[in-house]
Parts: structure tokens; sequence; C-alpha cells
């Protein structure tokens, strides 16, 4: 299969392009879409052979479920069953933060294939605020499950290239609306449950959603691996994610304390991925700067284009110094963390835990 490149033109609305990508995915073709947090793997969510390509092209466990995205928040009614309970709590978070990084988990409707939700009852849904998933989500008329464009288990994609490096051949398209603002997945709350639930931490701040709906309860997940035999509520919860070839060790701690501590580990050869103030410390190893230490916006772009950067290199290990949990840190941190698979080292220590 040859992979067809559509280029965004940042000086023209795009639509003709949007229909065509559309076209595309009305006839069960898979097309790579830019959002602003990564790029997702585009299907007809409502067909469910093309979804299964999905699973397929991606390598990605079938009890994993996809998140649908649509053009408009209004359009959030009709693929789920929200309670009478919830909806005003469901279109106050609406209006405030769509388009934006947040998913919400919500009773599906009847329409939604099964192998959407991998067999859940509920569903994951959002709208984004890049105009191309936005713009052939409107003209498909139905909504896009995407989940991120790269292969299962390896950091996502947030440009173009990266979707061309892990998808060439396998998929039919990909919509180059260039680099990714946000650079994180989106912010992932279940609201089926009480309190609401953060089943992944994104580009919404944690913080951000308690100003609205109160007290938020993190999921075990977002903190450490769920056990065998437990099934995902949302993406990438159960596996090791978001990791590149090498194993990684992730450092946490104030920013000095943690680069010190991998100074006095780390060997010739290795990997650092580490904060822009302390590059210069790593002068035998290869070195990927994740930004300023106090600046996690920046962080959050640089985090998987970081780890992607180690799959062109030899380093035998990979250590990482970790942001704090406030605001985006707590996203950050846990992509980090996913793909170390959890292994963590306190600043000043050198035992894993």
């Amino acid at each position: 299969m040859q992979t067809e490149m559509f280029e965004v033109d940042p000086l023209s609305d795009n639509r003709k392009l949007y229909v065509r990508a559309a076209e595309a995915l009305a006839a069960g073709a898979l097309v790579g879409i830019p959002t602003e947090t990564v790029y997702g793997l585009g299907a007809d969510a409502l067909n469910p052979e093309a979804v299964a390509r999905v699973f397929e092209a991606k390598g990605r466990p079938s009890f994993d479920p996809l998140i649908l995205h649509v053009h408009h928040g209004k359009e959030v009614d009709k693929y789920t069953a929200i309670p009478e309970e919830l909806k005003e709590l469901v279109h106050t978070l609406a209006s405030k933060f769509w388009p934006g990084p947040l998913t919400m988990v919500l009773p599906k409707a009847d329409i939604i294939p099964d192998i959407v939700t991998s067999g859940l009852p509920t569903v994951a849904v959002r709208v984004s605020a890049h105009p191309a998933m936005r713009g052939v989500a409107k003209a498909l008329g139905r909504p896009v499950a995407a989940p991120s464009a790269n292969t299962s288990g390896r950091p996502s994609c947030t440009t173009a290239a990266d979707v061309m490096g892990d998808m060439e051949g396998k998929i039919d398209a990909v919509v180059d609306g260039g680099p990714c603002q946000v650079g994180v997945e989106s912010t992932i709350l279940d609201l089926t449950c009480t309190p609401p639930r953060l089943l992944r931490p994104g580009g919404l701040p944690l913080e951000a959603l308690e100003e609205v709906v109160g007290p938020v309860a993190v999921d075990k997940a977002v903190t450490g691996r769920l056990k065998d035999g437990e099934q995902p509520k949302a993406p990438g919860m159960k596996y090791r994610h978001y990791a590149p070839k090498a194993p990684v060790t992730v450092v946490t701690g104030p920013a000095e304390a943690s680069a010190r501590t991998i100074l006095q580990m780390v060997k010739p050869g290795d990997g650092v991925i580490c904060f822009d103030e302390f590059a210069e410390l790593f002068k035998e190893q290869e070195v990927e700067c994740l930004g300023p230490s106090q600046d996690k916006r920046i962080q959050a772009q640089r985090v998987f284009d970081a780890l992607r950067a180690f799959d062109s290199k030899d380093a035998a290990q990979i250590y990482a110094q970790c942001p704090d949990s406030q605001g985006l840190g707590l996203a950050i941190s846990n992509r980090l963390k996913k793909a170390a698979g959890f292994k963590t080292i306190a600043a000043g220590q050198k035992r894993v835990v």
C-alpha cells in the first residue's frame, strides 16, 4: 500500500482537502489526522471493518478502547446516552473546554459499534481544537475513531513525519497539519462514576477540571500498572506505553537533585533526557533536552520527540528527569513513567521502585 500525503495550506480553509480525507474514510480507508495534542489514526467510527483495520495497523490490543472525535459539542448527544442528571455537567464541560484536549467517558449510544469501545458500555468522546480533525469529522458527517497514530507501545506522533515513520505502507493517507501544539494526549475524565475519575492526565490540567467539577478521583492506572485481568476504560491504561527501544529509568525529585542522581549512575554511551539547564553535565552520553525545568508547556511538546529520538541512537539505556505532578507535569511524568514501565528512582537514591 502506498500512503498518500495531504498537505494542509495554512493560508487556506482547506475545505476541499478535508472533504477528500473524509471521502477516503467513508470508503473504509485509514487516515492519519492531526489534533492539537498528537496525531490520530482515523477511521469511520460507524464502520466496524474500518475500525478493525485501526487495531491491525497499530498492533493494538482489542481490549483497548478508542476515542471518538466529533466536530462540535452538540454532537455528543447523538453518540452517547447521557443520564438526565449528568447533562448539565457534560454541557458545562463541553462549553468551557471544547474544542480542546478533554475527552469525556459517557454511556454509549446503541449506534456505536462494540469494537470501538472494546465491548464496554461506555464511549470516550472529544472535540479537537485542531481545524483538520474537526474539518474532516464535519465533512464525514460521522464521528472519527482515532487513537494516536503510532505503533502500539511506541511514543505518540506529534508530526506527520512521525506518523509516516510508523505507518507508511500500512495506512492510506496522512493529513500533514504541522507539529502538534500541545504534545501530549487529551485528558480523559470518566463521568460515569462519583466522583468523576481521571483515567489519563493530558493537555488539560487536573486543576482546571476540579475548578468546574469539584474533587476528581485519580485512577490507579495513572500512577501504576493495571493488573492482569483488569480491563482498561480508556486508551493506553493497561500496558507499557510510549516506549523507545532502549529501557528507560525515570528519576523523580527536584531538578538539580535528579540531575546529580543521574550523573552518579549514568555510563558512557547511555542516553539522558534532561532539562535544558543540565545538558552540559552529560558530555559522554547521548542527550535529548526536555525543555527548561520551569516550562512544562515546552516539556509537553518535547517529551515524545525526546523518546522517539533515541530509536535512531545506540543508547543501551535511558535515564530521564521528571517534572513534578502539578499542572501539565502530571501528564508529562505519566508519559515518562509509562515509557519506563513505572521503573523509577527518587533523587538521591539508586534503588528502583
